[in-house]
Parts: C-alpha cells; sequence; structure tokens
C-alpha cells in the first residue's frame, strides 16, 4: 500500500533525500495514493530513485509522492510531460502528517453536516493539498445529488477549495480496501492500478459455477481476479471436448460430455441408458473428427432444406387453384343474377 509505505518514508527516511534537482532530464513514475495510477513525470539530474518522496502538482493541487519507477531517458514527445516541483524537504513531510489530522476532522464535519441535511449520499474519503489549498471528498449515490449547500457548509469551515467527487461502487472498495472470499486483502487496493473489463464469459470459459455470491467481490460486481487467467483456461481449454460433445475412451466408453476439469484434466461423461456417470482422464478421450462431422452435417442439411421448400410449393399451389376457384364462382354468381 503506497499510502502506508510514503508514511513509512516520511518518518524514517528524514534528510537523507537530497534537497533539490539539477541539470538535464529524465522521466519518473509517481504514485500519489495506495495502488494509484502511475504517472510520468519530468525531472532534472540528479533524478530521484525509487523510494524517493517528490512534490508534483495534478490537479488536486501540490501532492507528496513517491518514486515507483525510473529515471530513464526522455523519448521523443516527452518534452511536454509535467515537471517535478522538487524533492520533499522535511517541512514537506511534516505538512502531510498534519493534513492526516485535517482530513479525519473534514470526513467527520462532512458526514454530521450530509445527516443534518439528509442528502442521499455515502462519504467514501477526503483528501487535502499538500498546501490546504483544495480539499476533495469523495462519495457514493444512486443518482445525482444536490450538494450546493453542503459545500457551502464545507468552504466555510475550511476556508478552502471544495470539490465533490462522485465515484463508483468498485471505486469505493479501492479506497477503502478489506479481504475478499480468498481471505487475502482485495486485489484492486493492493497491487491494481486500473480496473480491467470484467464479463461473465470468463466466468464460464473457465468452468465456474454461475453463483453470484461466488464470483463477486465485496463491490458486488464480478471478480476482478476472473481476468488473470482467463487467457490460460481458453488457451487450455481448446483440448478438451465441448460440453454436450460425444466422445468415446481407450477403454471402450461412449458417452456425451457433461462437465470438464482443466485443473485434474479429467472429463465426466455420462454414459446414458441409466449407467451412470464415468471420469476419465484427457489423455484417455477420442474425439471423433472434424472432418467426418461436417460430412454428416452436410449430407443431412440438403435433406432438410429439401422439405420445406417442397413443402412450401405445395401450399402455395394449393392456394392458388382455391383463389382461382373462389373468384370464377362470383363471376358465374354476377352472370347468373337476374337483371333489373
Amino acid at each position: 500500500m503506497e499510502d502506508a509505505r510514503i508514511e513509512e518514508k516520511v518518518e524514517v527516511k528524514g534528510e537523507e533525500q537530497r534537497d533539490r534537482i539539477e541539470g538535464g532530464e529524465q522521466k519518473v513514475w509517481v504514485v500519489f495514493c495506495r495502488a494509484g495510477k502511475l504517472r510520468p513525470y519530468r525531472c532534472s539530474l540528479p533524478s530521484p530513485t525509487p523510494g524517493d518522496m517528490v512534490v508534483a502538482t495534478t490537479e488536486k493541487g501540490l501532492e507528496l509522492g513517491l518514486v515507483v519507477k525510473g529515471p530513464v531517458e526522455l523519448e521523443p514527445g516527452e518534452e511536454n510531460l509535467p515537471l517535478l516541483d522538487r524533492l520533499a524537504t522535511q517541512e514537506d513531510r511534516d505538512q502531510w502528517l498534519r493534513n492526516k489530522n485535517l482530513e479525519k476532522e473534514a470526513f467527520k464535519f462532512c458526514e454530521e453536516r450530509i445527516r443534518a441535511r439528509e442528502l442521499p449520499m455515502k462519504l467514501v474519503s477526503v483528501e487535502s493539498a499538500l498546501d490546504k489549498s483544495k480539499i476533495v471528498f469523495y462519495f457514493t449515490a444512486e443518482g445525482r445529488v444536490d450538494f450546493r449547500q453542503l459545500v457551502k457548509d464545507l468552504a466555510k469551515r475550511f476556508k478552502a477549495r471544495i470539490e465533490m467527487r462522485q465515484i463508483g461502487i468498485r471505486d469505493e472498495a479501492k479506497m477503502l480496501g478489506g479481504l475478499g472470499p480468498c481471505g487475502k486483502e482485495i486485489c484492486c487496493s493492493q497491487f491494481m492500478r486500473e480496473f480491467e473489463p470484467v464479463s461473465i464469459r470468463m466466468a464460464k470459459d473457465q468452468y465456474l459455477i454461475l453463483n453470484p455470491s461466488k464470483i463477486s467481490g465485496l463491490c458486488g460486481r464480478l471478480m476482478c481476479c476472473l481476468c488473470f487467467e482467463h487467457e490460460t483456461y481458453k488457451e487450455v481449454g481448446q483440448k478438451f471436448p465441448k460440453v454436450g460433445e460425444k466422445v468415446k475412451t481407450s477403454e471402450g466408453y461412449e458417452g456425451e460430455v457433461v462437465s470438464i476439469n482443466i485443473i485434474e484434466e479429467k472429463v465426466l461423461i455420462s454414459l446414458g441408458n441409466a449407467r451412470g456417470q464415468v471420469s476419465v482422464p484427457l489423455p484417455q478421450i477420442i474425439r471423433k473428427k472434424k472432418g467426418e462431422e461436417k460430412k454428416r452435417e452436410e449430407n443431412k442439411e440438403p435433406q432438410k432444406e429439401q422439405n420445406p421448400e417442397q413443402g412450401k410449393e405445395k401450399k402455395n399451389k394449393k392456394e392458388g387453384k382455391g383463389r382461382g376457384k373462389t373468384q370464377k364462382s362470383r363471376k358465374d354468381r354476377k352472370k347468373e343474377a337476374p337483371k333489373k
């Protein structure tokens, strides 16, 4: 967790860091929060190294960050990257620690005002700029919230620019952290820099039980770890027969595939006719050749296609004959009708 690492550096590193940056330019990557995004910055030589604390400007204002990667040479077109302000001084580190107390106070006061004004929102986290010029309040809500009066209360109390930022439930879980069904800290809070799209197809490709309580995380959405091994399962799964496919075994069994176990490399086959099921290792499975199956399908398809067309033609002929008879009978009736 970068927050814990930054706090450790604040207390331990002290004045061991260099006081300023001079000379040419290189590139480093900085994080500003727990499992936050890696942000590239230009820096002057001598460049900071991983583990050094720096001060940089972000959309929230001045922030204290931790260098986690670099330095490397600038590539063409990267001259417009934001420039690091400076290496963190002892005063910056002390201010960062004081801001933590300010954030706790702001969180408590904001919750009180939310309850007092009966706003349909849940406060998640508070972050303050290093110079206290701006305070950001993160919250969740089902819809849009009119928080204009709340912002006035906060600005009056803290004398700073106030920003209310609505986030999703996945971002909430990332900020708060917690333990997942596996017993470990949830991935998004521990090491994931960005969220990746997760679909129910991934759970199906891994032959998991499609039970929401089994494949959902703390946020209520599909677990992020479903995408970690998806490509491996997809690649290995091509060696297995599909569920519903008819196969034979080297021991003489013949039946339909009910399920497969990729980890144990076994296939469960239903023998039919109330003979039960049998689990067979993958090497013992004898699959039908694709060429034979295609030929059988091609031979069956023309017969199926001809029958419906012939039936339609017969129906059209019958309908045409029927219409002709009705038209003639009407004409005959007109002729036979006596003239007035």
